[in-house]
């Protein structure tokens, strides 16, 4: 089945033709050290979870080291946040009483 949809402000181009030339996005990879084994790698969105609280010191992102299996938990800024909120990084928001 072929559906062809166009937009009124796009000139007359349909989705598909718009679409056309696009290759595959590749997917968002984060760079992260370890603190405990100083290891160096590079995760993928799923790896890392966003914990975002009500003050600087409950916003946090942690992953499990894959070198030597650490629990990491690091501080992240506003800048953090929009970056691994951009990447796909799942995000629990944190009420608090």
């Amino acid at each position: 089945m072929s559906e062809s949809v166009t937009s009124p402000g796009a000139g007359g181009i349909s989705v598909a033709s718009a679409f056309a030339g696009m290759r595959s996005v590749a997917p968002v990879t984060f760079r992260a050290g370890c603190p405990d084994c100083r290891g160096r790698f590079e995760l993928a969105a799923g790896a890392l979870r966003l914990a975002i609280g009500a003050t600087d010191r409950t916003t946090f992102y942690s992953f499990t080291c894959p070198d030597c299996g650490a629990a990491v938990r690091k501080p992240a800024g506003e800048r953090i946040v929009e970056l691994l909120t951009g990447g796909g990084v799942r995000t629990l928001r944190l009420h608090t009483p």
